[in-house]
């Protein structure tokens, strides 16, 4: 990876205010360990921050330490060598790194969504770690409205959500109806590939991960945002975290949401349906890091990952991507989802597939059919989801998206659609020229 970046660096001049950056790696198998040394030898003078897959680590090089030097403060990989930040470290970085113009990361959200609704997505639920809700109603307000949002808190923002009222599923002003009041999210542990999801059982290496959020303050957190009419949203992969989170649902005597549960006990299976607490989790992660969970969970992934033992306890599952660490694409969670695998792999713990109508359902806030009533977030396949083979369903084909029936994408095809005939009233109106 570092001589693909010496590769790159090479044709990227240096500039000691604009890092380079790269995404998408996942150390959790390299059999060697990152250091700062190495990346200073393939990039030089240049800053260089590259984000792990996961978001929850970052790997920079002296140059990069130096000029995030207030963000690393006293973080081990600024003074041990390595150069890997994780956790709040590693977020605080990443926010600096998105300090962009307004006007380029509306672009880039709107073409993100022009991609989203080309898949098939017709809302979203953004998690980012900033106060999105009146940015959102600018994209609105400048003419993007091909997606529904809701917009997270995070609980640095808690005290400015009270204090303006905001609630859980109240439309947010500006939003033409299509931006509304998420969440309260809060993580509570990392990640697997980092290594910092919080278990019971240790790492090869010895360490649990990390406690990021103790019981008796996530638990004030909770009570606060519920008594303010915010639904909790709690990070937890690692299986203490989860019963943590689980217990703190269960004092507060509120249902909420989990994000990810990644690795659940036997015993708090059953305890989702019970205290109300959906399971929002992410299929495709698993095809993830089913290499990186044989590994550092070994002799524990018969609960990882869970999906039909959730649905069988009577769990309400929540299917997402957690974009950018999986595409945003339902249909590539609905296929992990039915097959556990991707690719020619064989299936990984097949015991835990669920069918494809729950699959779909999970993608669809649990709606089954188009009733009456219903908000007019309609999309159209050219395959039927019922009887495609996995890698069909990973590839749907996506004809058209409505949203508030608004079309939103409409396959090329489609808008070459030759017209033979169009009436009025009986009247012809239009007459193809073979016809005539």
């Amino acid at each position: 990876m570092a001589a693909h970046l010496g590769e790159h660096g090479a044709e990227v001049p240096p500039h000691p205010e604009h890092p380079l950056v790269g995404y998408g790696f996942r150390d959790g198998l390299w059999p060697d360990q990152p250091s700062v040394e190495l990346l200073d030898r393939a990039a030089g003078a240049l800053p260089v921050v590259l984000v792990s897959a996961d978001l929850h680590c970052l790997w920079l090089n002296s140059a990069a330490l130096g000029l995030y030097r207030s963000e690393v403060g006293d973080a081990p990989g600024g003074t041990d060598g390595t150069g890997l930040l994780v956790e709040d470290h590693a977020f605080a970085v990443t926010g600096r790194l998105a300090e962009v113009p307004d006007e380029l990361v509306d672009q880039w959200a709107a073409d993100a969504a022009a991609a989203a609704a080309a898949r098939g997505v017709v809302g979203v639920v953004d998690l980012e770690m900033a106060w999105n809700a009146e940015i959102w109603g600018r994209r609105v307000a400048g003419g993007m409205r091909s997606l529904r949002v809701d917009t997270g808190i995070y609980p640095q923002h808690l005290d400015r959500a009270l204090a303006e009222g905001l609630r859980t599923g109240d439309p947010v002003p500006g939003g033409a109806g299509l931006v509304t009041v998420g969440p309260l999210k809060i993580l509570i542990d990392g990640s697997l590939n980092t290594r910092t999801a919080c278990c019971a059982e240790p790492y090869p290496d010895g360490s649990t991960g990390l406690l990021t959020v103790q019981p008796d303050e996530l638990l004030d957190v909770l009570r606060r945002a519920v008594g303010g009419g915010l639904v909790p949203a709690v990070h937890a992969i690692g299986d203490r975290a989860n019963r943590i989170a689980l217990d703190a649902f269960e004092a507060l005597g509120s249902g909420g949401r989990i994000e990810h549960a990644q690795l659940v006990a036997n015993a708090d299976v059953p305890r989702f349906a019970a205290l109300g607490v959906t399971a929002s989790v992410q299929p495709e992660h698993a095809m993830d890091d089913r290499d990186v969970a044989d590994r550092h969970w070994a002799g524990r992934t018969a609960r990882a990952f869970l999906l039909r033992s959730l649905l069988d306890a009577g769990a309400t599952l929540a299917f997402g991507s957690d974009a950018p660490v999986s595409p945003l694409d339902p249909w590539h969670a609905v296929a992990a989802a039915v097959a556990r695998t991707r690719g020619d792999l064989p299936a990984w713990h097949p015991e835990q597939a669920i069918p494809v109508a729950d699959a779909l359902a999970s993608s669809s806030r649990g709606r089954r059919r188009i009733r009456p009533g219903d908000p007019a977030d309609v999309v159209a396949v050219d395959r039927d989801p019922w009887t495609a083979p996995a890698p069909e369903l990973r590839a749907m084909p996506v004809a058209l998206t409505t949203v508030a029936g608004a079309p939103t994408h409409l396959a090329p095809e489609l808008r070459a659609m030759p017209v033979a005939l169009t009436t009025v009233a009986g009247a012809p109106t239009h007459l193809a020229p073979e016809l005539g």
